[in-house]
């Protein structure tokens, strides 16, 4: 490009640079016609103090190209739109009709090109020209980013598909330059692809292959490139199954006067119905699960039984089972326990009395009389029976867990004493049953 091929003020704004007669043809042929070397009548020609730079630029924002020149004297300075061949600024005039190109200067050495509220088909080179002959100039990039944007034409607005099949999520940006793909969770929890569990996929398509319950929930499809912000769009995807439902513990227990919580976990989608059979009961649901309890308050006799839990959506239907089953008031037996050992612990000096009396009537008197006693064990019955030889026969007491009076016959004292231990050994008994049902208790509640 020569600069006698700067032609004339032309107001076009697509003013091209072509072989017409020069601007200043007169200046510049005397000046070509007396200069020798780079002297003109002892004075330089003009040169580029530097470079135009390369500049980057967001769009919207607002530039300024510099282009530096010294010893300009006489001579004039365009800005030309390299691939456009479009001329900008001639000198001091703005010669483009865009209102975004417009021209500053500071002084006749510095000239600025500026141009505001920058777009991406501002992208390209210009030149900063002085009109010697030949022409000098130079010329730098200017860099227009535009930050990422997704289209809505090519993304995938939300995805319903049946628990096993395949799915796909488009997402489409654009930007420059040009925006990658990121595909995350909503809650950032990692997913399975391809079988294996990541926490981003960068794809402008995310195949699911045989995709479960477990894929359902948000997907954001994150487009950057660089150029804040990056920004993203939100992706639903449900899978549809049958309810499928789960009873953490099938078998309660619960004694009267108590209130007992019965569980009940259910996963559906669409959402199933959920309901107990003959009550009403609250639920709280989180996505496709839902979790489902039956509080009976102060349980009674007619409270013991069975409980079903029932879940039905458009897809199928199931039903699980709780049993209550009834367990001694542990206040009760506690009590009862009590006072058994009570009243063993006040029996025992009476018992201890009656064997020291027996004790005494069971050795032999110098006369060998015939008042010696001879003790019997009866194999049909275990008891001790006793026998005296002179004397009225006494009359047999009933067993009882009272004190025991002195003054009765040794026979029941001895009856007594054999007792004794069977109640010692179902209290223990009567023990450890109440202990281990209240383990069981504990632990279902």
């Amino acid at each position: 490009m020569d600069s006698r091929t700067l032609r004339e003020h032309d107001p076009s704004p697509h003013n091209v640079i072509q072989n017409t007669p020069p601007i200043s043809r007169t200046n510049i042929s005397h000046a070509h016609n007396i200069t020798k070397g780079n002297v003109t009548f002892g004075m330089m020609t003009p040169s580029f103090a530097e470079n135009v730079p390369n500049i980057t630029v967001v769009a919207g924002k607002d530039v300024v190209l510099p282009c530096i020149v010294d010893n300009l004297e006489h001579f004039k300075v365009a800005w030309v739109r390299v691939d456009t061949q479009t001329i900008l600024t001639i000198h001091t005039k703005v010669i483009s009709r865009n209102p975004r190109v417009g021209l500053a200067q500071s002084s006749k050495r510095h000239w600025y090109l500026r141009l505001k509220n920058v777009e991406p088909s501002d992208r390209g080179y210009y030149m900063c020209q002085i009109n010697t002959d030949p022409m000098e100039n130079r010329k730098g990039y200017l860099e227009v980013l535009v930050p990422p944007n997704i289209v809505d034409s090519g993304t995938t607005d939300g995805v319903v598909a049946r628990e096993g099949s395949n799915v796909s999520l488009s997402c489409r940006a654009t930007g420059h330059p040009e925006p990658n793909i990121t595909w995350k969770r909503e809650d950032g929890s990692e997913f399975i692809h391809n079988g294996i569990s990541v926490s981003a996929v960068e794809s402008e398509v995310l195949q699911l292959t045989k995709a479960s319950r477990l894929h359902m929930g948000p997907y954001l499809c994150i487009a950057s490139n660089g150029v804040p912000p990056s920004v993203s769009q939100r992706i639903p995807l449900k899978i549809q199954f049958p309810p499928m439902l789960w009873i953490p513990n099938q078998q309660e227990l619960a004694y009267n006067g108590q209130d007992v919580v019965l569980v009940c976990h259910i996963e559906a989608y669409p959402k199933s119905i959920n309901y107990w059979t003959t009550y009403e009961a609250v639920s709280s649901d989180d996505s496709y699960r839902v979790y489902m309890r039956l509080k009976i308050r102060s349980v009674g006799l007619a409270d013991y039984g069975a409980y079903k839990c029932v879940a039905k959506n458009s897809l199928g239907e199931t039903d699980g089972t709780i049993k209550l089953y009834e367990i001694p008031n542990p206040h009760t037996t506690i009590g009862t326990i009590t006072n058994a050992v009570s009243r063993q612990t006040s029996t025992e000096p009476s018992i201890r009395h009656a064997k020291k009396k027996d004790r005494k009537r069971a050795r032999p008197n110098k006369g060998n009389s015939p008042a010696i006693q001879n003790e019997v064990t009866d194999d049909n019955h275990g008891d001790v029976v006793e026998d005296e030889a002179p004397g009225p026969h006494p009359t047999s007491g009933p067993t009882y867990y009272g004190t025991i009076d002195s003054r009765e016959h040794s026979s029941s004292s001895t009856s007594l004493t054999i007792q004794s231990h069977s109640s010692n050994n179902a209290i223990c008994c009567a023990i450890l049953c109440f202990l281990f049902r209240q383990f069981i208790a504990i632990f279902n509640v």
